[in-house]
């Protein structure tokens, strides 16, 4: 009897082994779709946005602790893709990515981050006058 809950023990132990192994090999895939999906290239945009307004005595000390915070960005990012995607999903995903309009999209993301965010701003500067003819009474 002691036996038998042994080899279910090791057995369980082993089980939970190739689990989190699966689950790391995953956590790696997704990690890559991240970084190959222009997230990386958002957060060097993002980053480069606020060393305009870091006096350049601190920029170095702002990038080291900027480039810090990302690691738990991303792992939290990761976190919520396997939540809502299958590994079928990643692999589709890495296949896209790894195509040459994949890479474009890539390469782009931080010019198309900025030009968005300019379009957005220009939209919600024309929005604030209409809403304005609708908000007074």
């Amino acid at each position: 009897n002691t036996m038998k809950k042994i080899l279910i023990a090791v057995a369980f132990a082993f089980v939970s082994q190739v689990g989190f192994a699966q689950d790391d090999a995953f956590k790696k895939q997704v990690l890559k779709v991240i970084e190959l999906s222009g997230s990386a290239n958002q957060m060097k945009s993002a980053k480069d946005q606020i060393l305009q307004m870091v006096p350049k005595d601190k920029q170095a000390a702002f990038i080291l602790e900027f480039d810090a915070t990302l690691p738990a960005l991303y792992d939290k990012l990761a976190v919520i893709y396997m939540e809502e995607y299958t590994k079928e999903d990643i692999k589709a995903m890495l296949a896209f990515y790894e195509s040459p309009v994949g890479k474009k999209i890539n390469e782009k993301a931080g010019v198309f981050l900025e030009k968005s965010q300019a379009a957005g701003q220009e939209w919600g500067q024309g929005l604030q006058g209409m809403m304005m003819k609708y908000v007074q009474q």
